[in-house]
């Protein structure tokens, strides 16, 4: 890894597809990195600096994402309002947090956890899963684009593909019982969701579960490794998400930005909190009524 690892900006030619094939070739993923000790990250993480944000020269946005409360929501009253923060925060955001949704924090909790578990196990344990094979259920990777981005990005992601023909075997067993748990709680949600987009857009409650928007369900559970020169380096690249919604949970770190009114917002965490996030699917179906918007 030493030859990976040689300091990123002091060689600007050099040849970035044997990089990130030697990478790719451990199986180990960024924790490999810190695993080796390494004291500068690898050019291939390097972010080119016309792609590095530049601090703000103002003064700090008090903008902040929308959170809404679903406490009530059977309520006939208190579900009108709620349809109606729902509707302009994805017009004007494209993103939202819930509250008191019904899932129990223990279970949000453990969720974390058995995420923390697979990424902190010993790394011949990862790499018994590490693929970039796109037709596998199940796999363990460093960035789905990372052959193809600019830079890579900071992170390392298990990814489960729920499609109804998953061997829930396959799933670690570290985080099996975890991950299923919360994705059965989760959906019970996306549901609750789908019906309130559904009349923010004027339509029947049923509407985007009668056509089974949240049917084909990606479970990804990203780990950010520290970094040895995080001013080099991001932890995702800024992208708008192709699918009807993302629903995430986030740690007590943060880190997530959207862009709105051309500011880098905060999306600061909230315990036991989901963020929701409209995807280019639904854009499309509600005539880009509710749109997708830039984040990272």
């Amino acid at each position: 890894m030493a030859a990976i690892a040689a300091g990123a900006e002091a060689h600007p030619v050099y040849d970035r597809a044997k990089e990130l094939k030697e990478f790719d070739d451990t199986k180990a993923g960024v924790k490999g990195l810190l695993e080796s000790g390494v004291a500068k990250i690898p050019r291939i993480f390097v972010t080119p600096p016309e792609d590095r944000p530049k601090p703000s020269s103002g003064p700090p946005t008090a903008l902040q994402v929308p959170v809404i409360d679903l406490q009530a929501i059977d309520d006939a009253s208190r579900r009108k309002e709620i349809v109606r923060e729902v509707c302009e925060a994805s017009k004007t955001w494209g993103f939202f947090q819930v509250v008191n949704h019904g899932i129990p924090i223990g279970i949000l909790e453990d969720m974390l956890e058995g995420g923390r578990k697979f990424h902190e196990q010993d790394r011949e344990e990862r790499a018994k899963f590490y693929s970039r094979d796109r037709m596998k259920k199940v796999a363990y990777f460093t960035n789905v684009d990372f052959y193809k981005s600019r830079a890579a990005s900071w992170r390392d992601s298990l990814y489960c593909f729920f499609d109804g023909a998953l061997d829930i075997s396959d799933i670690p067993s570290v985080c099996r019982e975890v991950m299923l748990n919360y994705r059965e709680r989760v959906l019970d949600v996306a549901d609750v969701v789908g019906q309130l987009l559904s009349e923010a857009l004027g339509l029947s409650p049923s509407f985007l579960n009668n056509i089974n928007y949240n049917r084909v369900q990606y479970l990804l559970a990203h780990y950010y490794s520290p970094c040895p020169e995080p001013e080099l380096t991001f932890g995702n690249n800024k992208h708008a998400d192709p699918t009807f919604i993302t629903m995430l949970l986030q740690d007590n770190h943060g880190g997530l930005q959207v862009l709105h009114q051309n500011n880098w917002v905060d999306v600061s965490p909230i315990h036991g909190a989901l963020v929701v996030n409209i995807g280019g699917l639904l854009q499309g179906v509600s005539c880009a009524r509710l749109p997708r918007l830039l984040h990272f």
